[in-house]
């Protein structure tokens, strides 16, 4: 040893500084959003109900879509939907699938159907339609979109559960 310099015993050794690493905070972060999410999913039905949600505001924007048309046009104009199908058909070539996974019905005006096994919801001029409700099922998660006939308005509405 040199002059001056003298060892200490039962001096603890330097510890690590007292706290969290950002590693471990990180970590915490992404365990706490694993389960927000997967409390989200058993909230909301799973994949399907999110799915079942997804797939009626995209009807309902599409409906919407549809009557703009038909106010900008002047020309009465048809949305369709085919339930066996899964599939819909707005102006200007837009349509659209349904996923397999869910169950669709439609309550609209026989008069403006053109097909068998197809239903429609006319939009007019005014803004007006021939009304109409398309109903999404998934298990027992249910989504309606309904179609004012006086005014046309569209809204996608949670629907009751049930079988």
């Amino acid at each position: 040893m040199r002059p001056g310099l003298h060892r200490c015993q039962g001096v603890p050794s330097r510890r690590r500084a007292q706290g969290v690493t950002l590693l471990e905070i990180l970590l915490v972060l992404m365990l706490m959003a694993l389960g927000g999410a997967l409390a989200a999913m058993l909230l909301s039905g799973g994949l399907d109900g999110m799915r079942l949600r997804s797939e009626a505001r995209e009807i309902a924007a599409q409906l919407r879509y549809t009557r703009t048309q038909a106010m900008v046009t002047g020309k009465p104009q048809r949305f369709v939907i085919d339930p066996r199908a899964h599939r819909w058909q707005a102006p200007n070539g837009r349509h659209g699938e349904i996923p397999k996974q869910l169950g669709v019905s439609v309550v609209s005006a026989r008069q403006v159907q053109r097909d068998a096994g197809q239903a429609a919801i006319v939009f007019f001029q005014d803004g007006g339609s021939s009304g109409g409700q398309i109903r999404l099922s998934a298990k027992r998660a249910r989504w309606h979109v309904d179609v004012a006939w006086l005014t046309g308005e569209v809204r996608a509405v949670r629907g009751a559960g049930g079988g």
